[in-house]
């Protein structure tokens, strides 16, 4: 058995935004387009499948970006299936400054967790460096 993957030139969004060339490359629209794909993607996890997939750890090394610049999300080794009808307790998981606060409090799984996640990776794709200042002040 033979498991095929798409081939990711461009590497993970954490490598774009340290090289100051690729930062470049990434325009408004592109950082855009990006966020676009990367909210297709969770929209996925979370409502097109049987059961609802927890990714537990959406930040900028786990986007990675095609020659198109089309983003697609990458390693699912900390995943879980949400059960609909239990509590969801888990263990503390994902990369620091992208972990939901209520995660890390109640240890409990929901799809806000990846969606709080996911607004701090938006934050960083459209500003260029991650909002810890911004979050803290909200």
């Amino acid at each position: 058995m033979f498991r095929l993957y798409e081939y990711m030139p461009r590497g993970s969004l954490f490598f774009v935004f340290v090289d100051d060339t690729l930062a470049a490359e990434l325009d408004w629209i592109k950082r855009v387009k990006v966020i676009k794909d990367t909210t297709s993607a969770l929209s996925y996890l979370h409502h097109d499948c049987h059961s609802p997939i927890f990714h537990r750890d959406i930040s900028n090394n786990n986007i990675l970006l095609n020659s198109k610049l089309e983003a697609r999300i990458s390693d699912f080794g900390t995943a879980r299936l949400l059960d609909l009808d239990s509590s969801n307790q888990t263990t503390f998981v994902g990369t620091r400054r992208y972990i939901a606060p209520e995660l890390a409090y109640t240890m409990v799984v929901t799809e806000k967790c990846n969606v709080y996640s996911y607004g701090v990776l938006a934050f960083k794709i459209l500003m260029g460096n991650h909002p810890g200042e911004l979050l803290v002040s909200l």
